[in-house]
């Protein structure tokens, strides 16, 4: 028995939840998201509850099924409050600039790199060192902030870089000068 399968998942207050044949469509004051449920799990309403259940106990219905119900409880939540990743800019001159819907980075590199506007996921400048990225679906937006991360990682020595807030980099020691 799948623990996490087995919870119920509760819709909140403004959240439209409606199954077009295999597809979950999930409505809400952030926008909508929609999944394709798989073969052999169902989704049962009842009232302001949801809950996913397999068919079998096979070993990819069982896989299927956690995985499923927390997708889900994912879709609702996005669509509720929604989902934010920030990251922090550390390094002289290393700053972010908002260019129309782009994101523009100077990290280091010999020309700016600019991020396209991903449809979905809004991208915030707080301070030109700090960057807020939200969104309803929490794998784009978190999809957005590694790639925004993967530009400048933090280095080792001198922890430049782009981290994410509260992130630890491990430090090394230098060279020695003898």
């Amino acid at each position: 028995m799948s623990r996490v399968g087995n919870t119920s998942i509760t819709i909140p207050d403004g959240v439209e939840v409606r199954m077009d044949g295999s597809t979950l469509n999930v409505k809400g004051p952030k926008g909508g998201l929609s999944r394709v449920i798989p073969d052999g799990l169902t989704i049962r309403r009842e009232e302001d509850k949801i809950y996913v259940e397999r068919q079998s106990d096979s070993e990819r219905h069982k896989s299927l099924h956690g995985l499923t119900r927390t997708l889900i409880a994912n879709m609702i939540t996005g669509v509720s409050s929604g989902f934010e990743k920030s990251l922090e800019i550390t390094g002289v001159g290393y700053r972010a600039v908002k260019k129309g819907e782009n994101l523009e980075l100077q990290v280091g590199h010999s020309h700016t790199v600019t991020i396209p506007k991903v449809e979905g996921v809004k991208i915030e400048l707080p301070s030109p060192t700090k960057i807020v990225v939200k969104g309803a679906d929490k794998q784009l937006v978190g999809d957005v902030a590694a790639r925004i991360r993967g530009v400048r990682k933090p280095e080792p020595y001198k922890g430049k870089g782009i981290k994410y807030v509260g992130e630890r980099i491990k430090r090394k020691v230098g060279k020695a000068v003898t």
